[in-house]
């Protein structure tokens, strides 16, 4: 079994997406040890702001199958798979983590250094993750979490309606 991380984010209809998004993994993965909600405004553009967390889930899917499984599910959310980059989205799934994975075949990093640049992602995998090490740097996300340049971080936890239905 594998141990898979995912970031969450979504700042289009995010109180439908994002339940509706974890209510699917769970369908496919099983059990998912979820992180707090954190909004966070947009980074790269102007736009709503966003929702964001992480979850981990075991599987016996290779890493591949596990990264299909999440494009499918951002399809079938109503993802645009041409969208630039940084803009808005009505779910976004990201495998930022597959074990002690490291593989770069240029549509799929792992693990994702937005782990590292990104607070929306590092604060809640450090949240349920602080002693699981990074594949690179071999500290571990609360220690990577702890030396986090805090200082222009705009996010705060939240805890929308549907947090307790899922």
């Amino acid at each position: 079994m594998a141990l898979c991380f995912i970031s969450i984010g979504s700042n289009i209809d995010k109180d439908i997406n994002i339940p509706s998004s974890l209510h699917a993994l769970k369908q496919l993965f099983g059990e998912l040890l979820i992180s707090s909600v954190y909004q966070s405004k947009a980074v790269g553009f102007e736009g709503e702001d966003f929702y964001n967390l992480i979850v981990g889930f075991n599987t016996n899917l290779d890493v591949n199958s596990v990264a299909q499984r999440l494009r499918e599910i951002e399809l079938n959310h109503g993802r645009c798979r041409d969208s630039k980059k940084f803009s808005a989205r009505t779910l976004d799934l990201d495998l930022v983590l597959y074990d002690d994975l490291i593989l770069n075949d240029g549509r799929l990093q792992i693990p994702r250094a937005e782990i590292e640049d990104y607070a929306f992602v590092l604060e809640p995998l450090a949240e349920i993750a602080p002693d699981l090490r990074h594949p690179i740097s071999h500290r571990t996300y609360a220690e990577i979490w702890d030396s986090f340049d805090k200082r222009r971080i705009d996010q705060q936890k939240v805890i929308p309606e549907w947090l307790n239905t899922v």
